[in-house]
């Protein structure tokens, strides 16, 4: 199969869409398929071809979230070398800017189009309003997302039952919607491949002690991820157990807010920041962990948590949709609903190494239903649904065209 992935966000971008995608060409290619990308350019405003010209990277203008850049919607100079692609399937996984040139270019090669919904984007409107205009802003993008999705999209895809709920209670989306998780290459996180020199590295890099007792979030700094309630909870715990260090992995706009709640609470050598940290050795900071924590309530899906349980650790997370499916309270990490949870929970495992290991190993087992060829082979029967009933409708179209000739015949 000949399969076109349009993308805002793809490496060296790191965020879950961008390794959500990766996963997914990785996975359709070890299987014997041709996969092209079209994303966006990170460097600018020039085109650039890579790969033999199988991955385009469009020119594109910074949007004031996060590194995203917003294409045009029809960047006429790639048409051509899409043409020759001769594909048989899209798959867009954005709404906007390369989502909606997906769109167009689905349309009028007459090609089937898969979407993934990958983002709660009425959780993110504030980063452009300032917190002005939020309602109307966040109706103005429910009716973008739900025209998108319901208007052009053979087949939609969605990573959680949360995001299920959102289209057919919320949005009252009558098409088909089909839950995959997003898989992940597991064994980079299993802890048998990781090289123990390079925790020791970095644990003396970061000060960290064999006796420390670790909290591990990795993910974006920004108020959406909630990283203010792990600080908030971390002056407590250490009040009971000095030893507790909170590692938070990762950068954004709100950072320097998160360090400025740090210094007022005076436990800066209880949580450390290491900034962004490189992809390929993201796998050896999750070996620094006794306990990886979110308390996010804006994530599709959180593939950090995934993550995190190849890794072999417990997560402790807020008790949201986005989780369940994942975790299973008590089995392989736990849920909390509030603070006095959270730490209730974090100071059992202080002290119940039994119970820490046990979760820990069943996590890493739990991990395995997301493997990325298990994901890869059910987005390939999504394609082959879209095309069956692509393939359907055309006959139905030419079946028509032929009973009005013959009808218009026969009238004569």
């Amino acid at each position: 199969m000949r399969i076109g992935i349009f993308t805002d966000t793809y490496p060296p971008y790191i965020n879950g869409v961008s390794t959500s995608v990766l996963m997914l060409q990785k996975a359709l290619e070890k299987k014997g398929h041709q996969v092209f990308i079209v994303t966006v350019n990170p460097e600018g405003i020039n085109y650039k071809y890579q790969d033999d010209k199988k991955i385009i990277r469009i020119p594109g203008v910074p949007i004031g979230i996060y590194d995203y850049r917003l294409t045009g919607i029809y960047p006429i100079r790639s048409i051509n070398i899409i043409k020759k692609w001769d594909l048989d399937i899209i798959h867009s996984h954005t709404e906007f800017g390369v989502g909606t040139f997906a769109r167009i270019i689905a349309t009028q090669l007459d090609i089937p189009l898969v979407h993934t919904y990958h983002t709660m984007y009425e959780d993110y409107v504030h980063y452009i309003t300032k917190g002005y205009f939020d309602g109307p802003s966040k109706k103005i993008v429910e009716y973008l997302t739900k025209f998108y999705c319901d208007k052009t999209t053979s087949e939609l895809i969605v990573p959680t039952k949360k995001t299920y709920d959102l289209f057919k209670e919320k949005y009252k989306y009558d098409r088909n919607v089909h839950i995959i998780p997003t898989g992940i290459e597991l064994d980079r996180f299993y802890p048998e491949n990781i090289d123990k020199d390079q925790i020791e590295n970095i644990k003396k890099e970061l000060k960290i002690s064999n006796n420390d007792f670790i909290i591990l979030f990795v993910g974006r700094l920004g108020k959406e991820k909630n990283v203010d309630f792990l600080i908030e909870c971390q002056k407590e715990l250490v009040k009971k157990k000095s030893n507790c260090k909170l590692i938070i992995i990762g950068d954004g706009p709100d950072s320097d807010e998160f360090k400025d709640l740090v210094r007022k609470y005076k436990i800066e050598d209880k949580v450390i920041f290491t900034g962004k940290v490189p992809w390929e050795i993201v796998p050896i900071y999750y070996q620094l962990a006794d306990v990886f924590a979110t308390a996010s309530l804006t994530e599709t899906q959180g593939l950090t948590v995934i993550e995190a349980m190849a890794s072999s650790k417990c997560v402790v997370a807020i008790n949201d949709e986005s989780f369940n499916g994942t975790i299973i309270d008590g089995l392989n990490g736990f849920l909390f609903n509030n603070k006095k949870e959270y730490q209730k929970i974090i100071e059992k495992l202080f002290f119940d190494k039994a119970l820490l290991s046990k979760i820990c190993n069943q996590a890493k087992i739990s991990s395995e239903m997301h493997s990325s060829k298990y994901f890869g082979e059910r987005v390939l029967d999504v394609y082959n649904n879209a095309i069956k009933n692509s393939d359907k409708k055309k006959r139905n179209i030419i079946t028509k065209v032929r009973d009005i000739i013959k009808e218009s015949i026969g009238g004569k």
